[in-house]
């Protein structure tokens, strides 16, 4: 069994100077402006369109980014319409295979590590309980049973891929949703990795959030 914690990576190389001159000339076809293109006027275009709400300028750029996290929290990013999803399947993945260590890895919750004895005890109930679910999944594929079948009985807590592309409003959509104290903590601690990392690539479309 292994335990590891959630995380991100950005699928490309994001040049902030790039994706704002798009954006710029692609906005400045509204206004048939194209003659005001200068070497510094994009940042200012797009902090402009950005502030008066005329945000389906944006959608011009995307970004695509591989989240690691538990299958609980991609049913949840999975629901955001305006997007492209690539995800690990527990259908193909057959977890007793040498590629995959012979063993089920899983996402440690990020609210069970306080040094309360009751999360203590939480932690380790999970534990116990993700063991035992690992032990019964690879009985039933030493019995015969397909991956897809023993899929049945893996948790919320199994570890995925997904590779998630978006628009630049809708992951601006997103992060306003997915970062609010009202979100569950998982899917907030992966949003707050992903704003923290566009913020410092592409801080003139994501600094106000």
């Amino acid at each position: 069994m292994n335990i590891i914690k959630p995380s991100i990576v950005i699928e490309q190389e994001l040049n902030e100077d790039k994706v704002l001159q798009a954006i710029e000339r692609a906005g400045r076809t509204c206004y048939k402006s194209e003659h005001l293109i200068s070497t510094d006027s994009a940042k200012r275009f797009v902090k402009n369109i950005i502030s008066r709400g005329h945000e389906s300028v944006i959608e011009h750029e995307k970004i695509t980014i591989r989240i690691i996290c538990d299958r609980g929290v991609s049913h949840e990013i999975v629901r955001h319409r305006i997007a492209s999803y690539s995800q690990e399947s527990t259908r193909y993945c057959n977890y007793c295979n040498d590629k995959f260590g012979n063993e089920l890895t899983f996402i440690e919750p990020c609210f069970f590590n306080s040094d309360s004895e009751q999360d203590k005890k939480n932690k380790q109930i999970w534990l116990d309980t993700m063991e035992q679910i690992e032990k019964n999944y690879n009985m039933l594929i030493d019995n015969g049973a397909k991956p897809e079948e023993a899929r049945a009985i893996l948790p919320n807590s199994l570890k995925t891929e997904i590779v998630v592309t978006m628009n630049l409003r809708a992951w601006r959509h997103f992060l306003k949703l997915r970062t609010d104290k009202a979100a569950h903590p998982q899917i907030r601690e992966i949003s707050d990795m992903i704003l923290k990392e566009l913020k410092e690539k592409l801080p003139t479309i994501f600094e106000d959030l």
